[in-house]
């Protein structure tokens, strides 16, 4: 039997449901740099009131691990880092949920994010500056080599689609200078 693809497994219920969001990540690494493994997908929601109840029909017990609604409205009513996951059973896949909030970078990214088709399915994508922010971010937090990597590759192979006075000013506002430092850049971003 084959392996469902891991973000249709979760986008198809969301463009269902009219939920807005962005894949990031790993995933979207992968769509703007470099190809790796992953093992999951995230993904960053701007739930409302209307969505909390349909996530569980929509995600259906048979086939997947959806938090109880009263947690996911716990989580959705955090003013920051809101988090949840659903698993698919069969497949083990996974979706870290992140939820917009009052993180004014995620709602930067939802406003700035692009549409994609994958096999005739709508995917919205985070912008590639919003993914290196964040993978800068995480970097700075737990010193992983694996986010510079996935950076670099973003630089090599989207250099030209990336605003990089958007990405000068987060760099700077959000005190990531170091970790911007850390990376090898290629040749093409060297300027910068």
């Amino acid at each position: 039997m084959p392996t469902p693809d891991p973000i249709l497994l979760f986008i198809k219920p969301l463009n269902n449901l009219g939920v807005p969001y962005m894949v990031t990540g790993a995933t979207a690494c992968i769509a703007y740099g470099q190809p790796r493994l992953t093992h999951d997908v995230d993904i960053v929601l701007e739930l409302d009131q209307q969505h909390i109840p349909a996530l569980g029909p929509a995600f259906p017990p048979t086939d997947f691990y959806c938090p109880p609604e009263e947690i996911i409205a716990v989580e959705a009513a955090r003013a920051m880092r809101g988090h949840f996951n659903i698993i698919h059973h069969e497949s083990g896949m996974k979706a870290d949920c992140y939820l917009t909030g009052d993180d004014h970078l995620h709602r930067w990214g939802m406003s700035m994010r692009r549409r994609l088709a994958m096999s005739g399915e709508p995917v919205w994508l985070a912008p590639p500056e919003y993914v290196i922010i964040r993978k800068l971010e995480y970097f700075r937090e737990g010193g992983s080599e694996k986010h510079l990597l996935d950076i670099r590759g973003i630089l090599e192979v989207s250099h030209t689609a990336l605003d990089y006075s958007v990405l000068n000013e987060q760099i700077r506002q959000r005190q990531l200078s170091n970790a911007w430092n850390k990376i090898d850049l290629p040749d093409s971003v060297a300027e910068i």
